[in-house]
């Protein structure tokens, strides 16, 4: 009797060991690190606001005429969860209207309130996420800048638009009497 042939010819046992690859003729480089992107920010710090250790809130709106009255009331609403007992309501409201009310007249589709405390202080930023490398539209306004409880405030021009803020005194000292 013969031996069948198949079509994939003869059956030939495995050689072993099984050959190995040729060595490469220049060893495997590792791959090249990539050029960091550096953030688009006038600052030098990273885009992207990051607040950690303390109580936050961010709101939104659209920026039209309404805006600055939603705002305060919501932000109203977001401080009052923190039990601040000395903190000056009034204050506080003017000081987010006139916020937003300059961030809605500087322009832009939207506007953002983030509100953080630390240390008995409340700090109010308004965004109108307007890009731009422009300077700010509008410093702060007077009503704001003018109030009891406000211990510092400003505006400046970020990766994100243009910001205006205030840092609020929670606990207030109370008004001197004249005797």
């Amino acid at each position: 009797m013969s031996e069948v042939v198949s079509a994939r010819g003869p059956k030939v046992p495995p050689s072993f060991p099984p050959k190995s690859p040729p060595p490469q003729k220049k060893p495997v480089e590792p791959p090249r690190p990539q050029p960091a992107t550096k953030p688009k920010s006038l600052t030098g710090v990273p885009p992207r606001l990051v607040v950690t250790s303390r109580r936050t809130r961010v709101l939104a709106f659209r920026a039209d005429r309404w805006a600055a009255k939603k705002a305060a009331a919501q932000a109203a609403l977001a401080v009052a969860e923190w039990d601040y007992p000395l903190l000056d309501e009034h204050d506080f409201l003017r000081a987010v209207h006139g916020l937003v009310d300059t961030a809605v007249a500087a322009g832009g589709k939207r506007v953002s309130v983030h509100l953080a405390d630390q240390d008995n202080k409340i700090l109010v930023m308004v965004l109108n996420h307007q890009a731009g490398e422009q300077e700010v539209v509008g410093a702060v306004p007077a009503q704001v800048a003018v109030l009891r409880t406000i211990d510092a405030c400003g505006a400046h021009t970020d990766h994100d638009g243009h910001a205006w803020w205030a840092l609020i005194d929670a606990q207030p000292r109370p008004k001197k009497r004249l005797a």
